[in-house]
């Protein structure tokens, strides 16, 4: 007999068709999370510890989330995350504070207005699989970027770049890694030789392979694909074509916003080096994208 399935109760709302956004740092996650958190209904998260300890411990070793307990932690984290208390907003990373115009401690949203949960904590997609066990609704929005924009951003990240020192290989961390882009256990040695754009380069081919098996394995009606060029382009089309597949309202404001990253920032903040190296490791994938003429 087969089991019904795990419905989670947040605040006493349902967890229905929770979104969640993925996609490589600085392809505009953050971004369309901070339009959901303006969004009716919407209760979204981003960067809440208890998340992020649990996504971060799978990409470091990422058998854990193959065990049979990964859906109940990670089901768990969420449930923590979303809860909405009187001083909930002061657990929030500052991205999440910001994003959701909160100056004290919160909450900031009602539970009575609540309906729809999310979640655009940074490095989702490497959890994608244990995701969408956990919530077999879930809708995921991927979002992709131009590889050179996103090494460019990476490298003004402090927070990025922690990830590329030898302290944070500890004997947690399982080879290959999808997170760090390293493909095959002999290729970590001339990883670890290797310069900061290189290693973002990496990341980013890594984290566009993995949302091309999302669109291969997922339905048209759980994933949604967007380009980041797009999004600050064609506004207005890029969210009435979100808001269709999320069936409902979002709010576009934050994209006109003057502080976003521009498209094509890379020709003047990469050193011609680095979009050398950055062009050499991810050729493929940016060809493949349009990104870089054949």
């Amino acid at each position: 007999m087969r089991l019904p399935p795990h419905i989670l109760v947040v605040n006493g709302i349902k967890v229905r068709r929770p979104v969640f956004l993925v996609g490589a740092p600085h392809s505009g996650t953050d971004l369309l999370a901070r339009a959901l958190k303006r969004s009716p209904g919407f209760h979204v998260t981003m960067g809440r510890a208890s998340v992020a300890h649990v996504v971060y411990a799978f990409a470091r070793k990422p058998s854990i989330g193959q065990t049979s307990g990964a859906v109940r932690v990670m089901r768990d984290a969420l449930a923590e995350s979303w809860q909405v208390l009187p001083g909930s907003c002061g657990w929030c990373a500052e991205p999440c504070r910001d994003a959701g115009g909160v100056t004290g401690t919160g909450p900031c949203v009602s539970t009575s207005e609540v309906t729809r949960f999310g979640d655009g904590s940074p490095d989702l997609l490497y959890s994608a699989p244990v995701l969408l066990q956990a919530f077999p609704d879930a809708r995921f929005v991927q979002l992709i970027r131009d590889g050179r924009d996103v090494v460019a951003g990476m490298l003004a990240d402090p927070a990025c770049l922690a990830w590329f020192k030898p302290a944070m290989l500890s004997e947690q961390t399982e080879f290959p890694n999808a997170f760090l882009g390293v493909n095959k256990d002999e290729h970590l040695e001339r990883w670890k030789g290797m310069p900061a754009a290189g290693k973002s380069a990496l990341r980013w081919r890594s984290a566009v392979r993995l949302s091309a098996e999302l669109r291969r394995t997922l339905p048209e009606e759980q994933l949604l694909t967007l380009r980041y060029e797009e999004l600050l382009e064609k506004p207005a089309q890029s969210v009435a074509t979100l808001a269709e597949f999320l069936e409902t309202r979002v709010s576009k404001v934050v994209l006109y916003d003057t502080a976003v990253p521009k498209v094509g920032a890379w020709r003047t903040k990469l050193r011609s080096a680095d979009l050398e190296l950055v062009e050499k490791v991810a050729r493929e994938e940016l060809k493949r994208l349009g990104y870089l003429k054949r």
